[in-house]
């Protein structure tokens, strides 16, 4: 069995052969599709791998198991985050996209799992963008980030990602020499369009 048939997922591939290639990561109970149009938004013309978490809770989709709402199990956290960087890299050799001009697009849940995987391998994508994330886990040396380009979109008035968690996470990234780009809402946990905008406009200063 291919590698690539672990999760499920769908690809397409960039209009230009040097674009980057998007990994979109939905959050809780979303799928493969979910971030496509946003996607296309920030990033277009980019290549596009959607992928659906392989953790059900109550039937929705996750990328990993928590314990309870803001509490991650971080052994399954472990386990899923080097199962994802497996899969991407099986999906370069097999779609034939260059692994090192991957971006993450993540939202919530997949945001935290993309966050893990910066937090395990340090060239793990090129540049992130990060919508309403949490520190995946605490304790944990960095690696060398020096210049990595993130984003971080946040809602001051998220019932699940308190502002100090946000601050936290690009304060962690900041100190492994990550190039963290905030931007702030009056919002929740949703994802805004204004958010969505300002992703799109930090995007084309990193092409």
């Amino acid at each position: 069995m291919s590698t690539t048939n672990t999760m499920k997922h769908i690809y397409k591939a960039g209009s230009q052969p040097d674009a980057p290639t998007l990994l979109l990561l939905h959050g809780t109970g979303g799928t493969e599709n979910d971030l496509v149009g946003l996607a296309e938004m920030i990033a277009p013309g980019a290549g596009i791998l959607g992928v659906r978490g392989n953790v059900s809770e109550n039937g929705m989709p996750r990328f990993f198991r928590r314990l309870a709402e803001g509490v991650f199990d971080e052994e399954d956290l472990i386990a899923r985050t080097a199962e994802l960087g497996s899969f991407v890299d099986a999906a370069a050799v097999e779609y034939g996209f260059d692994r090192a001009n991957v971006f993450a697009l993540g939202y919530s849940n997949g945001a935290n799992i993309a966050a893990s995987l910066i937090f395990h391998q340090a060239d793990v994508f090129k540049g992130a963008i990060l919508h309403h994330p949490m520190v995946p886990l605490r304790g944990l040396k960095l690696p060398d980030l020096k210049g990595l380009p993130v984003f971080i979109g946040a809602g001051e008035n998220d019932p699940i990602v308190p502002k100090r968690e946000t601050d936290e996470l690009a304060s962690l990234l900041s100190g492994a020499g990550a190039a963290v780009h905030m931007h702030w809402e009056r919002q929740g946990h949703q994802l805004t369009r204004t958010e969505a905008e300002a992703a799109a406009a930090w995007f084309k200063t990193q092409a």
